[in-house]
């Protein structure tokens, strides 16, 4: 389905689903999971504003909305949950759709969102969470449909983005720049690849953060070892920020604080009222070498301008040291950010992606004058 075929059908046959939800549990916390899940008796833990102003690490701080889409064919129900920030003038103003990386949530790109906005105040950015980690997507049954294939998810981000657009009453998308960090990196390689005419001509370019296809498939055979040796469950949200700035995988406090929150869930039938993780990894392993197979190719070859930003030089793979010294895309290396570069170090990140924009903007390029018509006017060629 084109952007413009969804706008047609949304306004043909109004969606009452689609809608803007911001629901809180007992304990004040606020939940983007979808009302089915909720009907699971399962609350995402997030800080609530309803009853006291919402602190600094409340996504209202770092995005506009937070939309609930819901998407019904007659295979699958589907529930997508995004942040947003509109750009001002969607028709001239650029938008950043940004997907998180496996076991992460859409709030992974909080601060660095804020900063983009510092930098580029007329820009809308538009951060996705994929199933299992804030949408859910149920077949027919009403079965939660546990398929993490690198083609479902690319699906599912295309839906993210046209309902979103659907929403807003945009004729068309915004000048696009897809971001996408680990996982996400190849979600968004591949709906470069494979997916571009859905953006028309607006698909300006696309960065993909810290992962290329040799390191990742070789970190692979670590995965099983890292998910067993970390905490099963929290005792508060506090413990589990601090777990997280302590392994360092997180090393921004402010990022932590949005970000680890969103990760995390309370299951009422359980006794001691621990958290334990939303999204099951476990569950998604039969995918992960799909997930990176031939991502190299892909990124190199796919529609629009190309940024790489790592966190050290090491995790270039044969291909994109080829690709990088033909001039092919823009490398750049972040030596003092862990695997999370855009939760470790937002203002840099926001940085490079706002120049990233800047440089390959097309509709901010003046071409100089053809010589028939500087003839035209009288002038010396």
């Amino acid at each position: 389905m084109t952007l413009s075929q969804a706008i047609t059908q949304a306004r043909d046959h109004p969606r009452p689903s689609l809608s803007v939800r911001k629901t809180s549990d007992a304990d004040g916390y606020s939940s983007s999971g979808s009302s089915a899940s909720s009907a699971a008796s399962i609350d995402t833990i997030r800080p609530s504003s309803r009853e006291q102003p919402a602190p600094p690490s409340h996504w209202t701080n770092f995005f506009e909305q937070d939309l609930h889409l819901e998407d019904n064919t007659e295979t699958q129900n589907s529930n997508y949950h995004v942040y947003l920030t509109s750009p001002r003038n969607p028709s001239k103003d650029p938008l950043f759709i940004c997907h998180h990386g496996a076991g992460a949530s859409g709030l992974s790109f909080a601060v660095c969102a804020r900063e983009i906005r510092h930098r580029l105040p007329d820009a809308g950015i538009l951060s996705l969470e994929a199933r299992g980690h804030g949408s859910v997507v149920r077949d027919e049954t009403g079965a939660e449909i546990s398929e993490f294939s690198l083609n479902a998810l690319a699906r599912d981000t295309i839906a993210m983005i046209q309902l979103t657009a659907a929403k807003l009453g945009w004729t068309s998308l915004p000048n696009s720049i897809l971001v996408g960090h680990s996982l996400g990196g190849a979600v968004m390689t591949t709906v470069a690849k494979e997916h571009f005419r859905a953006f028309g001509s607006n698909l300006i370019g696309y960065c993909v953060i810290d992962v290329v296809e040799g390191s990742a498939i070789e970190a692979l055979g670590h995965m099983q070892k890292y998910l067993s040796s970390r905490p099963m469950s929290f005792a508060s949200v506090e413990e589990a920020i601090q777990w997280h700035l302590r392994s360092r995988t997180i090393r921004d406090p402010r990022s932590a604080d949005v970000s680890v929150p969103s990760l995390l869930i309370r299951e009422p039938l359980n006794a001691s009222n621990t958290l334990t993780w939303r999204t099951n990894l476990k569950m998604t392993s039969p995918w992960w070498q799909e997930w990176f197979q031939g991502m190299s190719q892909k990124f190199l070859t796919g529609r629009g301008a190309k940024l790489l930003i790592l966190a050290g030089t090491d995790r270039l793979d044969k291909d994109l040291m080829i690709g990088q010294m033909q001039g092919k895309f823009q490398l750049v290396v972040l030596p003092e950010a862990g695997h999370f570069v855009q939760e470790d170090v937002p203002e840099r990140t926001a940085q490079l992606l706002a120049d990233f924009f800047k440089r390959n903007d097309r509709s901010q390029m003046v071409l100089p004058p053809k010589v028939s018509d500087l003839i035209a006017q009288g002038k010396k060629v």
